[in-house]
């Protein structure tokens, strides 16, 4: 019991661990202690009650904007900001024609219609990404090396001191110019590895409303949540 409030948690004892810790995120309460630690994980949640019901307030909040998605023909999905149905049919090849996402029936009866989405997610976010990047790369007069198409549980895009850009296919659930920010934004790092306020003004020069995305993705995150495996 913390504040009046029942709390489940759970308990890792750690042989790295050189001191006990309590870990709070979107999958719970978790209290991690040195192996062999005499140490007793209600008294460490107690000392830091306050603290572990608002984070776990927080999350709890989270997961229930998280959308319940059914992965079968007739469903809806988020495609480019808009919503798409869910159609298996005998084709090649899965396929997004009109406001429809059209899954070869073979490659849904080999995995799932959840596998036969996420790649043609994928496929279409590398499709996407390129071609944006290259668009925005050569206005900005950067050269990136590479993409690489991540699913990150919380990170949207990288780019790492190689020139790589590093970009999450959930992206493709989200408006346009949305992705469009991401991409501007870790192109930009190519010139400005920080974020500086000249960083913020050449981010601003090709997306002057980049404030206003950012803030969407904020406030959206749960919406590009594919599957709670994401999480």
């Amino acid at each position: 019991m913390l504040l009046g409030k029942t709390v489940s948690y759970e308990i890792r004892r750690s042989t790295d661990a050189t001191k006990p810790r309590i870990d709070v995120d979107i999958n719970g309460v978790r209290v991690t202690v040195p192996e062999g630690s005499p140490t007793d994980p209600e008294t460490i949640l107690s000392e830091n009650a306050a603290w572990v019901i608002e984070k776990k307030r927080k999350y709890d909040e989270y997961r229930e904007q998280i959308p319940d998605r059914k992965y079968e023909p007739g469903e809806t999905f988020p495609y480019l900001g808009e919503e798409y149905e869910v159609v298996v049919e005998q084709r090649p090849s899965s396929q997004i024609i009109g406001n429809e996402l059209r899954l070869a029936k073979h490659h849904v009866e080999q995995t799932s219609v959840k596998r036969a989405l996420e790649t043609m997610y994928r496929r279409k976010a590398r499709e996407y990404f390129e071609e944006q990047a290259n668009q925005f790369a050569e206005e900005m007069g950067v050269e990136y090396k590479q993409i690489e198409v991540r699913n990150q549980r919380t990170k949207w895009g990288s780019c790492s001191t190689t020139g790589t850009l590093g970009l999450n296919w959930r992206l493709m659930m989200a408006p346009p110019r949305v992705v469009d920010y991401v991409i501007v934004h870790e192109l930009a790092h190519l010139r400005e590895s920080n974020h500086t306020a000249e960083f913020w003004s050449l981010v601003a020069e090709y997306d002057p409303e980049y404030e206003a995305h950012a803030r969407w993705l904020e406030e959206n995150s749960t919406q590009l949540i594919f599957s709670k495996t994401d999480l």
